[in-house]
């Protein structure tokens, strides 16, 4: 078993504190740490009997479990992060972000784990990176994608105050992995926070402009999105699409975006997701938490399997 601290007691790190001790069969939570003493994560880490301290960064580095921390997950802010990483890296802790700081590189498990298990600072991008971007890279398998445009829509009731504080690194951050990860030339990414009530379930629209497709093509980019799917849900079990992916041709120009040099006409594909948690911690409708812990987990894992299997 390897051990992990996180940082961050809030939603996000309590939730993925659960999925560690419920789920993982490599991971061991060996620190849970904080700046509000009075916060609910520290406090049922501690009747958990897990060592915590409200003391941040400072406190983990700190204290004598350190030593045996192998992963640091950052459930804070992009600004808290940066600052977490110039204090643990030197100290050779390897980072698993969740915060859209992006000073590593983007990683999606499905799309480019593979590419990136060496990073000693991955970033997990955005919760609507994480559910839009595997489409996005299904649709460049097959085709090349000209421009990827997003819509997150997720309950207000489950965006935190690190989230609201995070609103133009969200879109910056997931716009570039869109084009980075995705494969996607342009990319665009827009969040919507929804007051609604009861609350909503995280839905994200993704629509892609290509070439115009025959139908041959459009079975391919089906088939593609589908796989995509079946893998994310594999650690993401509420992820599924809401309805069937969607063909619509439009001409030389479309919406002012895109131009064809050749007077060539275009295929819009749209594909509507829904994500639901799994209320492990926080509840069922906060899927964009969820898929952001679920994803981190299975990065953790993944970086340290390798050690793991060869008895290191």
């Amino acid at each position: 078993m390897a051990r992990v601290a996180i940082i961050g007691s809030g939603n996000i790190g309590t939730d993925l504190m659960f999925k560690i001790i419920r789920l993982s069969s490599t991971l061991e939570m060996g620190m849970m740490v904080g700046i509000d003493p009075d916060s609910d994560g520290l406090a049922r880490a501690r009747r958990l009997g897990i060592p915590t301290t409200s003391d941040g960064v400072e406190g983990l580095a700190a204290h004598p479990a350190f030593d045996e921390i192998e992963v640091v997950f950052d459930a804070t802010s992009a600004g808290a992060h940066r600052r977490n990483a110039e204090r643990l890296l030197p100290l050779g802790k390897r980072l698993v972000d969740l915060t859209p700081a992006a000073i590593g590189p983007y990683v999606v498990p499905c799309v480019n784990l593979d590419a990136h298990l060496d990073a000693p600072d991955i970033n997990m991008v955005t919760c609507g990176g994480q559910a839009t971007i595997p489409v996005v890279a299904a649709v460049s398998s097959v085709v090349p994608v000209h421009y990827a445009e997003i819509v997150a829509s997720i309950s207000s009731r489950s965006a935190g105050p690190g989230t609201r504080a995070n609103i133009d690194e969200f879109t910056e951050t997931t716009a570039r992995a869109i084009e980075q990860v995705g494969g996607a030339t342009r990319g665009k990414a827009i969040i919507v926070l929804n007051p609604a009530e009861p609350p909503m379930i995280m839905r994200d629209t993704v629509q892609l402009v290509v070439d115009r497709l025959d139908e041959s093509a459009k079975h391919a980019v089906v088939a593609a999105i589908e796989a995509q799917i079946d893998a994310v849900a594999d650690y993401v079990p509420g992820y599924r699409l809401k309805q069937r992916v969607q063909f619509s041709e439009e001409g030389p120009e479309l919406d002012g975006l895109l131009q064809s040099p050749s007077g060539g006409s275009y295929t819009r594909v749209t594909v509507f997701l829904e994500v639901e948690g799994a209320a492990h911690y926080l509840p069922a409708y906060a899927g964009n938490l969820d898929i952001m812990t679920s994803a981190a987990l299975r990065v953790a894992e993944r970086m340290v399997a390798g050690r793991i299997e060869v008895g290191a």
